[in-house]
């Protein structure tokens, strides 16, 4: 396993990147790894849970061929799921840096309530 620098991006750019994609490159996918009481109050639009308490049973479903930009509530639980994503072959990932704090103080766009079906693991 390589150690390496983990990129970030703050909630704007994070935001820009989902909803701005660029032509001929996969979309990215939000993944949000806090848990579902969490993702039930309060969420980033586009966001798909898989929550980090379930994170190494299940981390092989998160595509390795798409942009991953992953978030928590600040930004703690999302470093340690980017690096370990990093560390064993996934390419492109990034930690969103302030998490879902700083995207809600952002006006950014989001939810709460119940996960949707394509707000959890069919969301992949």
């Amino acid at each position: 396993m390589q150690n390496r620098p983990i990129p970030q991006v703050d909630v704007i750019e994070a935001h820009r990147r989902l909803t701005e994609p660029v032509a001929g490159e996969a979309a990215p996918i939000l993944v949000d790894v806090r848990e579902v009481g969490e993702f039930v109050q309060a969420r980033a639009v586009g966001a798909v849970l898989l929550p980090l308490s379930q994170f190494m049973g299940r981390y092989r479903e998160l595509p390795t061929d798409r942009p991953l930009l992953v978030i928590c509530a600040a930004g703690g639980r999302s470093t340690q799921a980017a690096a370990f994503l990093l560390a064993n072959g996934w390419d492109d990932v990034t930690n969103v840096i302030g998490g879902t704090v700083s995207w809600m103080a952002s006006g950014l766009p989001a939810r709460s309530g119940p996960p949707a079906a394509d707000e959890e693991d069919r969301g992949f």
